[in-house]
């Protein structure tokens, strides 16, 4: 049975996120494809996850028979977000940029999951997994824009999601967003429109693909 994690973590609800939209239709999509496939959702704005405390970080590099009780206690969230990752057919991480990088809690997250020697490492037990990242932006950050080298979401994911945890990654990326909440960028309206449809047709293409890779 094909397993889909979900992960969301723009703070605006749906109805509101381009990001979220999106990720809901790459995640019908997959599901159409696998009606009895399971999908592992979390939404890190309502539920989000603990930062890595010393102890946690620590027990990452021990032995687990030399842990303290606190130790235990404290990998026992890092384990379960990891065994999440690693029972994943495919990954869908939704990554609003908030402040010209990602949101913090989607930051937490990541450093809970990445364990050098098991998930960061060579032979990472994540090696391959195919993985979209839905982004979106307020304006334009490409080459030659007047943000550009203001982008700190995709250069930031590919070093921890491709180079880190090998994983196969692609970005879907909406723009222009804010020019559907502020009237003094209506011009820009066409461009977010046309930027968000085009999203949602590659997120149904990507979950299409995605349906097909790693299935039992």
């Amino acid at each position: 049975m094909a397993t889909l994690l979900h992960i969301d973590s723009s703070v605006s609800v749906r109805d509101t996120s381009v990001s979220r939209a999106v990720t809901e239709t790459f995640r019908r999509t997959w599901a159409a494809h696998h009606p009895d496939g399971t999908v592992i959702y979390r939404d890190l704005a309502a539920d989000p996850v603990a930062h890595v405390t010393a102890d946690a970080f620590a027990a990452g590099l021990a032995d687990p028979r030399t842990h303290t009780a606190e130790q235990t206690a404290a990998f026992a969230l890092r384990r379960r977000l990891i065994e999440e990752l690693e029972q994943a057919d495919a990954i869908l991480i939704d990554a609003p940029m908030h402040t010209y990088t990602i949101p913090s809690t989607l930051k937490a997250w990541l450093d809970n999951v990445t364990l050098p020697g098991r998930t960061a490492a060579e032979d990472s037990t994540l090696a391959g997994t195919p993985t979209t990242v839905v982004t979106s932006r307020d304006l334009s950050y490409a080459p030659y824009t007047a943000e550009e080298g203001h982008d700190f979401v995709q250069n930031y994911l590919t070093a921890v999601l491709a180079h880190t945890l090998h994983l196969d990654v692609g970005f879907i990326v909406a723009e222009f967003t804010q020019a559907s909440r502020d009237p003094a960028l209506a011009a820009l309206l066409p461009l977010f429109e046309w930027s968000r449809d085009r999203a949602h047709q590659e997120a149904a293409v990507r979950a299409r693909a995605a349906a097909g890779c790693r299935a039992a």
